[in-house]
């Protein structure tokens, strides 16, 4: 991989999957990266692609955030002991969130289906080593779903991954009601609050507070 941890960083990965809430990745991207004790990377369905340009997921510096595709996760193995993409990830990743978790990902992590990059590294991920977040975002019928229920359920009790919203308001379709994705700060803080600080505190005196003081 040539993506390699930095030294006292939390390193927070986040999935993305094909959802229009999608398009507010760019936006919890920069604003979590303007941490300078935080590392962002992405992880992208093919169908995420339809709301976002790899190129526009960039720091509050402007520099490029690392996006990794499906298809790097079969160029860079070619042989045994080549690296397998979702496990390196793992092993990087402090936290993973899943932002948007539309009703097709959230439906295959509950049957433990690992059919893309993002997936696999799901199945591969024990959530009470490595915490794991979703944000469901679907339109309000499919949230309300009986097949939805089971699967956060599923998700939830038996796999340990911590289900987050979804929220009620006016969607991208024009409905309204229960289904968006929760507030991109809301994301954000939640990240710094529980996983920053904690990281920052190991062996010192840092607050929350003190956290905030270290945007860029």
């Amino acid at each position: 991989m040539e993506e390699q941890s930095k030294p006292g960083k939390l390193n927070v990965l986040i999935g993305t999957s094909g959802s229009v809430a999608t398009i507010k990745l760019p936006t919890i991207v920069q604003e979590l990266s303007k941490y300078e004790m935080l590392e962002v990377q992405v992880v992208t369905t093919p169908s995420a692609l339809h709301f976002f340009e790899p190129s526009q997921l960039v720091t509050a510096k402007g520099e490029p955030v690392k996006v990794w595709t499906d298809e790097e996760e079969w160029q860079s193995w070619k042989k045994i002991p080549d690296p397998i993409v979702h496990i390196e990830l793992r092993r990087w990743a402090d936290v993973i969130l899943v932002c948007p978790c539309s009703a097709n990902t959230l439906a295959k992590i509950s049957n433990g289906l690992c059919d893309n990059l993002l997936t696999s590294l799901i199945r591969a991920t024990n959530p009470k080593d490595t915490p794991v977040i979703i944000f469901p975002s679907m339109n309000t019928l499919m949230y309300e779903h009986p097949l939805t229920r089971k699967q956060i359920k599923i998700v939830a009790e038996e796999i340990g991954i911590e289900v987050n919203g979804p929220i009620s308001k006016t969607l991208a379709c024009g409905d309204k009601g229960l289904g968006a994705m929760t507030e991109w700060r809301d994301i954000v803080d939640l990240v710094v609050t529980r996983f920053l600080t904690k990281k920052m505190s190991i062996g010192n005196t840092y607050l929350v507070e003190s956290c905030r003081g270290q945007r860029q």
